[in-house]
């Protein structure tokens, strides 16, 4: 029984983590993570140190978004939820765990190959479209840059500061991140965002407002930002410049001339 249900978890935490491993791409506040607002839980019922229904099932959930990189079919699925249900009820029998292992990684890393691929193939699409776009530019990078309202102030620098509201969402228009959700201006490094950012925005004057079509490229790549943005994923964020700081020179250091050296 414990065999089996170790094998479940197993599954869990070697697939959660193929999407949910830390980028190494500069990370803006805006597409770190989507804020999830959780479902309300009923009120626990159950006798002291016992787990209530809705925390049970939400572990269930919880095991489930694990595996939903496997892009399981139904009939891998019931085989799963089988191998659950035989080892709580003790009828597993033996299951090696150490010789089972590999073949779960290679099976999370074939499926998380095609997921890729498919991600990656939809972004291209939707990139081309969106170059077709009146007033649409791509530029050398792959960035698809669309004027949508011009500014009339400064345009800001690499080592300047903004003021910004977005809405960042993926090529199937869901969205993962907005700062009028939040009901406030994000404000942020221009050279300290992703790369599809630090291009847009120096292309920018603020009072303006313009779409940054993003490729994996020049945003998060390979590994995506999960749970909210998937590995290999095409982002597109609207952008208002509000504000622009421009970065304090630093003062020249003072040199005192060095004392020639006394004669002998």
């Amino acid at each position: 029984m414990k065999q089996t249900l170790a094998l479940t978890v197993l599954l869990a935490a070697i697939c959660y983590p193929l999407q949910a491993q830390e980028t190494s791409s500069p990370t803006p506040p805006l597409a770190a993570s989507a804020a999830v607002s959780p479902t309300a839980l009923p009120a626990a019922s159950a006798a002291p140190g016992a787990p209530d229904e809705a925390t049970l099932y939400a572990l269930g959930v919880s095991m489930a978004k694990g595996l939903s990189s496997l892009d399981l079919t139904p009939s891998e699925a019931a085989s799963i939820m089988k191998g659950v249900g035989d080892g709580l009820a003790g009828k597993a029998g033996a299951v090696d765990i150490e010789a089972a292992r590999p073949k779960i990684k290679a099976l999370a890393e074939a499926r998380a190959s095609v997921r890729l691929e498919k991600e990656k193939a939809r972004g291209r699409a939707f990139r081309e479209e969106a170059a077709k776009a009146k007033d649409a530019a791509v530029w050398p990078s792959g960035l698809v840059y669309t004027k949508i309202k011009a500014g009339s102030g400064d345009s800001p620098g690499a080592s300047d500061t903004v003021k910004v509201h977005y809405r960042g969402t993926l090529a199937d228009g869901s969205e993962f991140d907005s700062s009028d959700k939040r009901h406030e201006p994000a404000s942020f490094g221009v050279n300290n965002v992703i790369r599809c950012w630090t291009e847009g925005l120096q292309k920018m004057k603020a009072g303006g407002k313009a779409r940054l079509v993003c490729p994996p490229e020049i945003a998060y790549g390979d590994r995506g930002a999960p749970p909210s943005i998937p590995p290999g994923a095409t982002l597109v964020f609207d952008v208002e410049l509000l504000e622009v700081v421009k970065a304090t020179p630093s003062k020249a250091l003072k040199t005192t001339p060095a004392k020639p050296a006394a004669k002998p």
